[in-house]
């Protein structure tokens, strides 16, 4: 498979997402850099995780602009494949690829530890081959990670089965206590209507060794190619 990971000025995972994909999952991988004009024919994009342009401005507001996204955006529109991680998220939700936006922790501070996910949705590919009831070890990083839906449209969200993944605890509880950001309804990732576009504030790709003590994130990551397959 051949994915194709956009690189912005600021973003700091660029490289954790393309080992994970190229060394640890053995998928081809491009590396596209934001004034590109060219996917180059791949069968998935991912933004990655970072600071995009400083995140000035709001987080993902002015990489939103980039040149690349509006090959992205065309790209999704048309029914491609598109991950958001961290920033990545925040992007896609700036450029009105998914519903709803990241505002600051409840807390204020940046937040850098191993949280659990409940993978949620049936219907989206990158999550319908998941075990729904096994809670998954997977990072997070970020201090603008706090989802946020007006209540009509997170009504209908959920009714769409659009969350892919809830904030939990190791065995798989899903509570305030298990909400490291706030999040509304403990989400930690969602997708668009057509299921085609997906963005989550973990990192999976630092969870993909065990080098690193951590292997869920492979899980997540193989769904892209379920993605493709969809």
């Amino acid at each position: 498979m051949k994915i194709g990971v956009v690189t912005f000025p600021g973003s700091n995972c660029n490289m954790d997402i393309v080992h994970a994909l190229r060394n640890n999952l053995k998928y081809e991988v491009v590396e596209l850099w934001h004034k590109d004009s060219d996917l180059q024919d791949v069968e998935a994009v991912v933004l990655p995780g970072g600071f995009s342009y400083g995140d000035y401005l709001r987080s993902g507001a002015i990489a939103r602009f980039s040149p690349i996204m509006e090959e992205v955006i065309k790209y999704a529109h048309d029914g491609g494949k598109v991950l958001g991680i961290c920033n990545g998220f925040q992007i896609l939700c700036e450029a009105g690829l998914l519903p709803g936006t990241l505002m600051h922790n409840e807390s204020r501070k940046f937040i850098c530890k191993n949280v659990y996910l409940l993978p949620v949705s049936r219907t989206a590919s990158i999550s319908s081959d998941l075990d729904d009831k096994a809670a998954l070890k997977i990072p997070i990083a970020h201090g603008e990670g706090n989802y946020f839906l007006q209540e009509t449209e997170l009504a209908e969200l959920e009714s769409n089965d659009q969350v892919i993944f809830r904030y939990c605890d190791e065995n798989g509880k899903v509570s305030n206590s298990s909400n490291p950001n706030g999040s509304a309804n403990n989400i930690a990732g969602v997708c668009n209507e057509g299921k085609n576009v997906f963005g989550m504030m973990p990192h999976p790709e630092r969870a993909c060794s065990k080098d690193l003590g951590n292997t869920d994130g492979l899980a997540i990551l193989r769904g892209l190619e379920t993605l493709v397959k969809a």
